[in-house]
């Protein structure tokens, strides 16, 4: 969970600003899915008062943030995946590249899935 970029505030992170220089803009809009060097984190409160120096515009998300919520499925892949790959009686296999280290090579590339046309 990702904190509100606002100095001294501590509460939960629902929506992200970014700018858009050329146009004079602030963008406030639903939290991104990961953090950006260029653009902030904010709380529910800081979100809705947010305001932009003069002559800019603020576009705002018109829908209720909130919070990111993760599936239970999810969480429990995810657990299901770091277990299977700490065991010890998986057999090791050896990667090309990887043969000189001694380290297993348990992380994949995935095809991306097929697309749907």
């Amino acid at each position: 969970m990702r904190r509100c970029s606002r100095t001294g505030c501590t509460e939960l992170a629902v929506a992200t600003l970014t700018y858009v220089y050329a146009d004079s803009t602030a963008v406030v809009g639903p939290l991104a899915t990961q953090a950006e060097p260029h653009s902030y984190d904010l709380c529910t409160g800081h979100a809705h008062n947010l305001t932009a120096p003069r002559g800019w515009e603020v576009v705002r998300f018109e829908g209720e943030f909130t919070p990111p919520q993760h599936a239970a499925e999810d969480l429990t892949a995810l657990a299901d995946a770091v277990r299977e790959a700490g065991r010890v009686d998986r057999p090791v296999e050896i990667v090309a590249g990887n043969a000189t280290t001694g380290r297993r090579g348990h992380l994949r590339v995935l095809p991306a899935p097929p697309t749907e046309g």
